[in-house]
């Protein structure tokens, strides 16, 4: 086994950190009309600026901002593609699940009222900013799934008028995709990371009643979910890797799903064309490393042991036997290691510090050089 130079990397990380309190409060200000745009860029410039460091201090072979210039993972991405728009006297009501009760998370419903497009490079500014910092690092954009779109409202937040059809739907969904792809390439982004909730989400027999509830195909919402996400990537140049995670919610430590990886895992492992698989197996909840049995040759799983939902550190040793039993089911040369989360999924972050989690994300490094050399 050897280090990898390519994405995924053997030390790895999803994308969020937890932002900095000025640059919550510049956030504020910002609000409030006291400060104004370009003040709040130089603040977040700034705050990039160190958060890249950070990273490469450590020893991360990859880099991201910390999606620092974002109040949310995914909503800050999809409101910027032509034809979705925020329904902003009604809101979507998640709840969230954590050891000590129930957290809720309320957000503008999500609306389709228009023909899908790609007006400009969205996050191009987050990107070139984040590149120009990147000194030894590969910069790694993330951004939402295009499964998100259609998982998070259903049909019922599609305009009948706008699109009767969902096949053209999501044909106009891929090719916007496809568009912010072939920008991002252009502006060199070498590693792209598609966040998605759905694919985990349906793991869990709970999750599927709601979809099948409202009125959606829940017993093949993945392998549509699958078709889109390889319609949206399909043109990409040969350098760019791209990478997937799959997460059961991450809101202020807070989760919303549970259940393993068995009800997608062949069809994600097989028929999604990624180059490899950030998973969640930081606990019970997530299930066994089974499924991993249906990963072909050439692709690699990140696994995502290390919770970024509380403070408490991990051992090596602990990381090192978990890697031993994931390799019963899959070569141990296709394995790679990460965080099981982002640390600030929205700019609320997780319940733990900065240097809770600057001693997880190095224990990751530290335990990877362990285990790979």
């Amino acid at each position: 086994m050897s280090p990898r130079v390519a994405p995924p990397f053997r030390a790895d990380h999803v994308g969020s950190l937890l932002r900095p309190p000025h640059l919550l409060a510049a956030r504020d200000e910002f609000t409030a009309g006291r400060i104004d745009a370009a003040e709040l860029e130089r603040i977040e410039d700034e705050a990039i600026t160190d958060v890249v460091a950070m990273q490469e201090e450590i020893g991360l072979s990859s880099a991201t901002d910390g999606e620092f210039r974002r109040a949310s993972w995914h909503m800050d991405f999809l409101y910027q593609l032509r034809g979705i728009n925020r329904v902003e006297d009604s809101s979507l009501t998640v709840r969230f699940h954590n050891a000590d009760g129930d957290v809720e998370f309320a957000t503008p419903e999500m609306r389709i009222d228009a023909k899908l497009g790609l007006d400009h490079t969205i996050f191009e500014s987050a990107f070139k900013a984040l590149a120009d910092r990147a000194r030894t690092a590969t910069p790694k954009l993330t951004i939402p799934s295009p499964g998100m779109v259609l998982y998070r409202g259903g049909r019922a937040s599609i305009d009948p008028e706008v699109y009767p059809d969902l096949a053209e739907f999501r044909a106009d969904l891929a090719a916007a995709y496809r568009a912010e792809v072939h920008a991002l390439a252009g502006l060199g982004c070498h590693y792209l990371q598609l966040d998605d909730t759905g694919l985990a989400y349906l793991n869990d027999p709970r999750q599927r009643e709601q979809l099948a509830a409202r009125g959606d195909d829940a017993e093949h919402e993945h392998l549509r979910t699958i078709e889109l996400i390889n319609a949206s990537i399909r043109d990409r140049p040969a350098s760019m890797a791209v990478t997937t995670h799959l997460c059961r919610g991450n809101y202020r430590s807070s989760w919303v799903a549970e259940g393993g990886y068995d009800f997608v895992a062949e069809a994600l492992f097989n028929e999604l064309d990624v180059d490899g698989f950030f998973l969640e197996f930081d606990d019970a909840r997530s299930g066994g490393f089974a499924p991993l049995r249906f990963l072909p040759k050439g692709k690699h799983v990140v696994l995502g042991l290390v919770t970024t939902k509380s403070g408490e550190l991990e051992s090596v040793d602990d990381l090192k036997r978990r890697v031993e039993e994931a390799s019963r089911y899959v070569d141990p040369d296709q394995l790679c290691l990460s965080p099981q989360c982002g640390f600030a999924s929205t700019q609320e972050g997780n319940a733990l510090s900065y240097e809770q989690e600057v001693a997880k994300l190095s224990l990751v490094v530290r335990a990877a050089e362990e285990i790979w050399g």
